[in-house]
């Protein structure tokens, strides 16, 4: 069977994805407990700060999901496709144009909130909708997700630890 559409392959990816991003998000947390007077004081960071931690989280859940043994190709397909929805709802929560602090430029804000929103939770659901139907590139798209979720957090994650002091 195609990589694409197998779980078992995927399984040295999940496990490594799953320490790597688990460690970023303990990072998170370290970084925002440092700066935490200023980041409640300023106006969208502590949004900046959640979705960090949700694009941190996301490749952790990918990992959980394509690590459970035994699982049918169906299960992780309709999974995916949870994790996406579940995702879409809480980045677009932090997204949303009336969170944008006054000082970030809009350009800034589509690069670094909403473009990573989207492809991060666009990204699962095709993995889930072509996993099901075994088209798509099905599980190929899982990467690209973890890949933008974890740069996306990082910088997020520098900008509460350092650029917010400046």
């Amino acid at each position: 069977m195609d990589a694409a559409y197998d779980a078992e392959p995927w399984s040295d990816f999940a496990a490594g994805m799953a320490g790597a991003a688990a460690a970023l998000a303990g990072l998170l947390f370290v970084a925002v407990s440092i700066n935490i007077q200023t980041i409640l004081a300023g106006r969208g960071i502590a949004r900046r700060a959640a979705q960090a931690l949700v694009l941190l989280a996301l490749p952790v859940f990918l990992s959980l999901a394509l690590l459970v043994p035994g699982q049918s190709d169906t299960a992780l397909g309709i999974e995916l496709l949870v994790i996406s929805a579940v995702v879409g709802v809480a980045l677009a929560q932090q997204a949303r144009p009336s969170a944008r602090a006054p000082q970030q430029p809009v350009s800034s804000w589509v690069t670094t909130t909403v473009l990573p929103s989207v492809v991060v939770t666009v990204a699962p659901l095709i993995a889930g909708i072509g996993l099901l139907t075994e088209s798509l590139g099905g599980l190929y798209w899982l990467p690209v997700a973890v890949a933008l979720a974890l740069a996306a957090g990082l910088v997020n994650a520098w900008v509460l630890l350092v650029e917010i002091l400046r």
